[in-house]
């Protein structure tokens, strides 16, 4: 079964127009449609532009994974 080829979920455009005219190198990017498109998604996530819900965790929750994880 064969899915229907999903847009760039930045800009949009249908991925199959990009695997057409640079084949396997497509793939590369996926879900995107190029670098440019992947970077951008990329620094959406380092500048807290994208989001998993939940509570924020409190100062001393995180000191103490911390304390945790160097004491393993």
């Amino acid at each position: 079964m064969t899915s229907k080829p999903r847009p760039c979920p930045i800009c949009k455009k249908p991925r199959d127009q990009w695997q057409a005219q640079d084949g396997a190198e497509a793939d590369r990017y996926a879900p995107f449609c190029s670098s440019r498109c992947r970077d951008r998604d990329l620094s959406q996530w380092f500048g807290d532009g994208y989001s998993v819900p939940g509570r924020a965790a409190l100062p001393e929750e995180i000191a103490a994974e911390v304390t945790r994880g160097t004491e393993e």
